[in-house]
């Protein structure tokens, strides 16, 4: 047997291994785990306020769509910056390119702004 094949063979000893260790685990837990059902236990739950009543609203799409914008900025810096830390080694196509990034982005905020999603009221 080749070194290539036994070390894709060590590999796929070693997930199997895991995987029945995961099984193994789950299924101790199963077993000795308390099993007491409740009817309390499965009613749906929002925020620590009991979805019945008068008291009880979801929540609005506009915070979603303000997280949302808030990952999607975040996303923006990731790849801003290691783009200016290597800045003088991509040149006038780097710069190109990281405007045309930022322009899109651009559009995107300029679209929420339009739409009135950044308003938190």
């Amino acid at each position: 047997m080749s070194d290539f094949l036994r070390s894709y063979l060590t590999v796929g000893f070693f997930a199997v291994l895991a995987v029945l260790m995961v099984a193994l685990m789950l299924g101790v837990g199963a077993v000795l785990r308390p099993d007491r059902p409740q009817k309390q236990k499965y009613v749906t739950y929002e925020s620590g306020v009991d979805p019945v009543g008068d008291g009880w609203s979801q929540s609005t799409l506009r915070y979603y769509l303000f997280a949302l914008l808030f990952v999607m900025f975040d996303v923006e810096a990731v790849f801003i910056f290691p783009w200016a830390t290597r800045l003088e080694v991509y040149g006038v196509f780097g710069l190109v390119e990281m405007a045309i990034f930022i322009f899109i982005l651009a559009l995107g905020l300029f679209y929420a702004w339009r739409k009135r999603v950044l308003r938190w009221v």
